[in-house]
């Protein structure tokens, strides 16, 4: 199967206004598995549930627009992510998403950690994680996030720049604490993915590079440092990612670099991290490796590049996060007004208006991340329309779910709910248009809990000094 790119397929085709992968469907009300959840499923009633109650139900409590997290499903794709990779370290990277809520069910699934900031770090410290078990990420790292970092006892912090090794051997003397840290490098793969999100080629923000020399500099300045304990290496190479292919060129430039070190400096490293960015489906063209599938053949690549090398296989790490937050969670909105458009050609689409849009998902708009829907409250005979998800903003551009058969009968009051809207939805969400951010509710054995609160227009305007 041709996996979607992650920018999505936007040009309609001669034909018709829909996308060529976006087949019309037999049964509008049918559920393809490989978006949802795990116990998501329609009732006798027509209604989607999830942990074992309807949606409807949940939406009686919390209102719209909303995200419901599945717990189950988070904890299942935890575990199988650290039963696959057994032996490794599996940090969950939390700029994904994360709450106090999730950073103990990640603790309790055996899972480390990634935070970014001084915000992600401070949750983290706060819900009681190891910090141990925590690695410290980021391009411009504050005195602040380090100097939290150090005196929490971070397990490996993530450095970025000779910059920050600067401020590393400032800080761990003013501190009288050592820093044990990994270096992040370039490693120039193309990962197959949207430029925004691809992290390894060279021109970006992100590492020492490999080929311009700035990374075995940066290595070996560190190995002397006297209070910095270098660990290994660390690469990203980007997000929404299908293959191994661009993690087999990551992993045999890496151990070519850490054999440059041994070779400068007689030491073998022992940690290889080689980060995360595995996709998931959001739509039906769209079919991920599964962690098992995944782990076989990420360990086959480095056993085959060591041996290349001479070198013992490192302590291996990598970094999921999307894949496991990603399709444990659904969006729900409510439908208020439905209209078509004349599109040229014979052709029209349905516009389905909803109350959220590009402030609790930006990512369509961002760069043209596809997703699919569907009508959450009920069943329907109807036949299937095109249609458009849209928000509320004022922008032309916001635009939740480009096209999605929905049922001809749609009307105002239904509820729309979007799968795999657990990753960078709410982590990304903003006040646009001084909307308030949706609530993040999680659902287990019929029971909902809220892992984060709805946000008030109270809360918004307590922050404006004029008022």
């Amino acid at each position: 199967m041709t996996h979607m790119h992650v920018a999505g397929s936007i040009h309609a085709d001669a034909t018709s206004p829909a996308p060529v992968w976006l087949a019309k469907p037999d049964d509008v009300n049918a559920l393809d598995q490989r978006l949802w959840s795990r116990t998501v499923r329609r009732g006798e009633d027509g209604a989607l549930e999830v942990g074992g109650r309807s949606v409807p139900s949940i939406v009686e409590e919390t209102g719209t627009a909303v995200y419901i997290t599945d717990e189950a499903d988070f904890l299942a794709r935890a575990a199988e992510w650290r039963d696959a990779f057994e032996g490794w370290h599996v940090y969950y990277a939390g700029k994904s998403f994360l709450c106090g809520t999730v950073a103990r069910w990640l603790e309790r699934a055996g899972l480390g950690l990634d935070v970014c900031s001084l915000g992600e770090l401070t949750v983290a410290l706060r819900a009681g994680f190891d910090p141990a078990k925590l690695g410290l990420h980021g391009n411009n790292k504050s005195d602040e996030e380090l100097r939290l970092a150090l005196t929490s006892g971070v397990g490996r912090i993530i450095v970025d720049s000779a910059q920050e090794i600067t401020r590393l051997e400032r800080l761990t003397e003013e501190l009288d604490v050592r820093a044990r840290v990994l270096i992040r490098v370039t490693t120039g793969v193309e990962a197959h993915t949207h430029e925004y999100i691809a992290t390894a080629h060279e021109d970006q923000k992100f590492g020492l590079s490999i080929n311009g020399g700035q990374a075995l500099v940066g290595m070996v300045r560190c190995f002397h440092s006297p209070r910095i304990d270098l660990l290994g290496v660390h690469s990203h190479i980007g997000s929404q990612i299908f293959d191994t292919n661009g993690f087999e060129v990551a992993a045999r430039r890496t151990l070519k670099l850490i054999d440059q070190f041994r070779e400068a400096t007689g030491v073998v490293l022992s940690e290889l991290d080689l980060g995360g960015g595995f996709g998931i489906a959001y739509t039906s063209q769209d079919s991920p490796a599964s962690p098992a599938d995944l782990a076989a053949s990420l360990i086959e690549i480095v056993e085959h590049e060591c041996r290349g090398f001479g070198l013992p296989v490192p302590q291996l790490s990598i970094e999921p996060g999307r894949a496991i937050c990603g399709p444990a969670a659904m969006a729900v909105y409510t439908v208020g007004t439905v209209k078509s458009v004349e599109i040229g050609g014979g052709f029209s689409r349905r516009y389905v208006s909803v109350d959220g849009g590009m402030s609790d998902n930006i990512r369509p708009a961002l760069y043209a991340a596809e997703y699919s829907a569907s009508v959450a409250n009920r069943a329907s005979s109807a036949e299937p329309v095109l249609s458009r998800v849209v928000g509320l903003h004022c922008e032309g551009g916001d635009i939740l779910v480009r096209d999605v058969w929905l049922p001809d009968d749609l009307r105002p009051g239904d509820l729309i709910a979007v799968p795999a809207a657990g990753a960078y939805s709410r982590s990304m969400a903003s006040n646009y248009n001084h909307t308030p951010r949706p609530p993040v509710v999680s659902v287990a054995d019929g029971t909902v809990s809220t892992l984060i609160r709805r946000e008030t227009l109270d809360d918004l305007l307590a922050l404006d000094a004029g008022l």
